[in-house]
This record gives C-alpha cells, structure tokens and sequence, in this order.
C-alpha cells in the first residue's frame, strides 16, 4: 500500500522515465509551410549520400511516383511497412474440387444442383420447354436426393460423440 510520501517518489520516477525515453527529436525553426524531413537523404546531403539499407530501394520507387513534399525518407518506416508486408496471412492454394466416388453418386448429385439450376434458368428466360422436361427435371432432383439419403451410412453413431472430429 502506498503512503502520500510514496507518492512523490512514484511521481519523481515516472517523470525520469518519461524525461529520458527515447531520442528527443531535433526540431528546426522552419516556416510552417515546409515540412521537416528528419534524418534520410535530404538531410543528409541528398541523393548520392544514401546508403544501401533494406529501405532505400522501395525509397527510391516510392520517389518517382510522389511529389518532393510527400516523399517519406524514414528508412525504420520504411522496413516497418516491408515487414508487415512480408508478415501478411496468405491463404494456402484451395484444395483440388472433390470427385464424386462413383458415375452414381454423380449423376444424383448433378440431379440436387443442376437440375433445380436449369428449371430456375428456363423460368427466367421464360423458355418454352416441352412439359416432360420440367417433369424429367423434378424426377432427377428428387431421384438423386433421395440416392443421396439412401447411400449415407447407416451404422449409428458413438453416442457420446458430439460430431466434432479434429
């Protein structure tokens, strides 16, 4: 627990720390019109002064594309960015699109997916079909739904089993 003279010390302290953190940037009595460009390139005799760095390439590209005024010559700026960049989630390839395992089980599930598919195109586009197609449509939708149903595993399930599987 602390006491009010604890305080002052607590105060004292927090206030060298802050004192003391980090560089104190270098402010330049400039017009507030001109921007202050920090150490890089400029500041340091221009151009031809730039050390090879992680930063001075992707510098150099960003510098043909933006004006002299907006240009960020930050090298720590510059690395940060292209470590986030390098640091950014990027999916693994989808996996190949999965086969039916027999000519069976295909023909029933192009029956769920594409014949209700067709049925919505021709009523879209208002397409005159010959009754027995749109009957031969119905038939294979619910023909495959119900193969579907009828070759899923009958064995029943562990009943402690919540169905998730790592």
């Amino acid at each position: 627990m602390s006491r009010p003279e604890d305080e002052s010390r607590t105060e004292l302290a927090w206030r060298e720390i802050v004192a003391h953190y980090g560089e104190r940037p270098a402010l330049d009595d400039e017009p507030s019109g001109t921007a202050s460009r920090g150490p890089g390139p400029a500041a340091t005799g221009g151009e031809g002064d730039r050390t090879p760095g992680a930063g001075s390439d992707v510098t150099a590209d960003l510098a043909g594309e933006l004006p002299d005024h907006l240009v960020d010559d930050d090298e720590v700026e510059v690395r940060e960015r292209a470590v986030v960049d390098s640091e950014r989630f990027r999916p693994p390839p989808a996996p190949p699109f999965p086969l039916p395992r027999t000519w069976q089980r295909g023909i029933a599930w192009g029956g769920v997916f594409v014949a209700p598919l067709l049925a919505l195109v021709i009523g879209l586009l208002s397409v005159y079909v010959h009754p027995l197609v749109g009957w031969a449509l119905v038939a294979w939708f619910v023909g495959g739904f119900v193969y579907l149903v009828r070759a899923m595993p009958r064995s029943p399930r562990d009943p402690w089993d919540d169905g998730s599987r790592v």
